[in-house]
């Protein structure tokens, strides 16, 4: 059974690689056998994680790539191909917040937050499409959120951005399942990334998370590398269209309250 989890022979992108979850990730589909194309707009983050790769035996190379530009998608996806037969893989883990309430947003935070999450994530998704389709086979990985389903104050466009990379998600996968083509996403709880540092720096916010998570604790990136490598997989040969949580049981936890003598 350990063999449907191998990647071996396979070429994953991983876009996000130079830190965070991407980067574990990208470590992760290395160490089940996979050549991995580390793909950053920090083009020095993403050579790190490749060499990094490289020292532990494994195989990778990087390259930059700004995921709200369709040139750089294209161009990136073709430099890193031109030595390999197929993509097999590709998995996209960047996104960007700004924590504010809807009436203090302004239109440039909006769009900047739009751009990435849904711009980026829809040509990324379209440009692997396009090569995935022409192979006939191929599995695509975008990387949602708990947000997808609820919220709170300041989370609006996330939280939005965050459930249309689901919608994303399950219409590609509808048009081109005949093709071989599977895609879905991960929905991560709190993480510990870049990106929720300003959190970690507040104790009582932080712990607050922490207490709302039924582990009382957030995750490492490197947890969220487990469930990736599935989807990516063959053990998943017949999952596309869905969305994969890796919450610690957050979504499952209604409410704060323990009754006496539970």
């Amino acid at each position: 059974m350990k063999d449907l989890f191998s990647l071996s022979g396979k070429t994953i992108a991983v876009i996000g690689a130079g830190s965070g979850i991407g980067q574990a990730v990208a470590i992760g589909v290395a160490r089940q056998g996979g050549h991995v194309i580390c793909l950053d707009l920090n083009a020095a983050g993403a050579a790190a994680t490749a060499a990094s790769i490289a020292e532990a035996g494994g195989s990778a190379q990087a390259d930059a790539v700004d995921i709200t530009n369709a040139t750089s998608v294209r161009d990136a996806l073709a430099n890193s191909l031109h030595k390999r037969s197929t993509l097999d893989g590709l998995v996209c883990t960047p996104a960007v917040n700004v924590r504010k309430p809807i009436l203090s947003y302004s239109v440039e935070e909006f769009d900047r937050v739009i751009n990435m999450n849904l711009r980026g994530n829809f040509i990324v998704l379209q440009v692997a499409g396009q090569l995935m389709s022409a192979q006939r086979h191929g599995s695509i990985v975008l990387f949602s959120s708990i947000r997808s389903l609820v919220t709170e104050p300041g989370q609006s466009v996330y939280s939005m951005t965050k459930a249309g990379i689901v919608q994303l998600v399950r219409t590609a996968a509808t048009e081109w399942g005949e093709k071989g083509v599977r895609v879905n996403a991960v929905g991560p709880g709190v993480i510990e990334t870049p990106l929720t540092a300003p959190i970690k720096a507040q104790p009582a916010w932080y712990q607050a998370y922490a207490d709302k998570t039924p582990m009382k604790r957030w995750a490492q990136a490197e947890e969220m590398a487990g469930p990736t490598i599935f989807l990516l997989s063959d053990a998943a040969s017949y999952v596309t269209g869905t969305i994969l949580f890796a919450d610690g049981g957050w979504l499952a936890n209604d409410g704060r309250f323990q009754p006496p003598g539970m």
